[in-house]
């Protein structure tokens, strides 16, 4: 299956896998382009102690590392760091890539920005990023919920044509199958970025317990909310939440942001224990729609060569 991103980075399936923080470890990265597509190591929001364990468990794969924009302006080293390592890419994802996009390029490493709305794709394209995401709401973990997939991929597609054609387009949020593979290819897009299906490999940095819980659970089962960035207090941007898995905890809050925040102190505790207990009644499990069309976790490889295969079918048929 050839597309303009199986050229680009030379590798045989139009597949990323998502840089999820802490979740996309080495391993996994290494086992996706291993198998042909291009894996991403999840620098999230960065700790060079862990981005070196994890680059050394790729062993010497050719990977790339995504960072979340906002958290790297507030350690650049780690994307010093990174490019020393000459990664097969770097992502950036949720603010401006333009402060970093001049330092990336300078090192011959393609950058690849996430947008989730038109003017973001504008925004990456002004920093010239070789790859831009379009990223839907369906999706798991951050991102907004003004757009989904199914639209925002030809908006951007069209967008990218007009203004720099060279640019590559990439679709995701909500793409778990070679069913979801098949659409993004017929929607413009030069390949996909998975992140759920991914969640769910046996090299992902999840526990067993987290995999057992979402593995039963439909799309239905999930919203995006800002919860989860209370109790961990991570201080995301407003225009941004997460979408999760529901749990007692988290229902309990949703909707109820100004009771939460009036009785912090005790919600974050009551999530740390759950988290140390590895409790899923209440810890967060970052999953996107797709996640029920997962059923088994499955080796990453054999996630990758059976999503292109599936995919190759439906066009041909």
């Amino acid at each position: 299956m050839k597309t303009r991103l199986t050229e680009f980075f030379g590798i045989d399936h139009p597949i990323v896998s998502a840089p999820m923080a802490l979740i996309s470890g080495g391993r996994l990265a290494a086992a996706v382009s291993s198998s042909g597509g291009l894996g991403l190591i999840g620098g999230g929001y960065g700790d060079s102690a862990w981005l070196q364990r994890e680059f050394g468990q790729a062993d010497k794969a050719r990977v790339g590392c995504g960072f979340i924009t906002w958290s790297l302006a507030r350690a650049p080293e780690l994307l010093e760091e990174t490019l020393e390592r000459q990664p097969a890419a770097i992502m950036l994802s949720f603010g401006d890539a333009q402060p970093f996009a001049e330092r990336v390029s300078a090192a011959g490493i393609p950058l690849i920005a996430q947008a989730q709305t038109l003017d973001h794709a504008r925004q990456a394209l002004d920093a010239g990023a070789e790859i831009v995401v379009a990223q839907g709401g369906e999706a798991g973990g951050h991102g907004m919920t003004v757009r989904s997939t199914f639209t925002l991929v030809p908006d951007v597609v069209d967008l990218v044509a007009e203004r720099a054609p060279e640019t590559l387009v990439l679709a995701a949020g909500g793409v778990a199958d070679g069913r979801g593979l098949a659409a993004a290819l017929m929607l413009g897009a030069d390949g996909v970025v998975v992140g759920t299906r991914f969640w769910a490999a046996s090299e992902a940095l999840v526990s067993p317990r987290a995999h057992q819980r979402a593995l039963g659970a439909s799309g239905d089962s999930t919203y995006r909310t800002r919860v989860y960035d209370y109790v961990r207090q991570l201080d995301w941007p407003p225009e941004y939440n997460v979408r999760a898995l529901s749990n007692p905890f988290v229902d309990r809050w949703h909707g109820n942001e100004a009771e939460l925040l009036a009785s912090l102190p005790e919600a974050v505790n009551t999530y740390q224990t759950a988290l140390a207990a590895e409790d899923f009644e209440a810890a967060a499990i970052l999953v996107g729609e797709s996640i029920g069309l997962i059923h088994a976790v499955r080796p990453a490889a054999d996630i990758v060569v059976e999503m292109a295969a599936e995919a190759d079918r439906i066009l041909k048929r």
